[in-house]
């Protein structure tokens, strides 16, 4: 059994926002016409993903007290974080969808990934990041609290891009939880190839 967290806020005012991409994540994994059951603080749908039970779930307790719906489903499923547990989270330092997935590592100021870690006692988990648009060197966006800026919606160029990730990003973690986390980083990690070039005219 795995289980897969995808990090957001619930209402439908935070729906489409930056801070939610791991929502959107989760959305996209959920078996058609799936009925979520409300445990551990969250919403928790179980799913088969390429013959592995899986369970996905989004915190409700809002963004900063992620840990605790994780701390106790990986508790009462006894799950271990290192293998069993993969994160979705949005993040402000990566361009506008694209992917990066990693074994464990900091919290790069994320208040979820800050609260889960405090719960786990550790940051050895995997965690798969969706950017949500660069930084500048100063680390703010342009005329943005950093909180107003993940809170904010995706623009109509910004929005396709993420969506493509996220479709990306679906069987990468399919993967994940079938065949492991290096098959996945593979995956998931590669740069896209570039496009090809137009001949030079006649």
């Amino acid at each position: 059994m795995k289980l897969i967290v995808g990090l957001g806020n619930p209402g439908t005012q935070y729906a489409k926002t930056r801070h939610n991409a791991g929502f959107m994540l989760i959305d996209r994994l959920v078996p058609h016409a799936a009925i979520p059951k409300s445990r551990f603080q969250s919403s928790l749908i179980e799913a088969d993903l390429g013959g592995e039970r899986c369970l996905l779930l989004k915190p409700l307790t809002f963004m900063n007290r992620s840990g605790q719906a994780v701390a106790e489903a990986l508790s009462f499923f006894k799950l271990s974080p290192a293998s069993d547990l993969l994160v979705i989270v949005d993040d402000l330092y990566l361009p506008c969808g694209s992917l990066r997935l990693r074994p464990s590592g900091g919290t790069g100021g994320h208040n979820g990934l800050e609260d889960i870690t405090r719960a786990l006692a550790s940051d050895a988990y995997p965690r798969l990041r969706i950017g949500v648009g660069m930084l500048p060197a100063g680390g703010k966006p342009p005329h943005f609290d950093q909180a107003d800026y993940v809170l904010s919606r995706f623009s109509d160029d910004e929005l396709p891009l993420v969506e493509a990730a996220v479709k990306k990003a679906a069987p990468g973690v399919e993967l994940w939880a079938t065949k492991g986390l290096t098959a996945a980083m593979n995956r998931l990690n590669a740069p896209e190839p570039a496009p090809p070039k137009s001949p030079p005219p006649p």
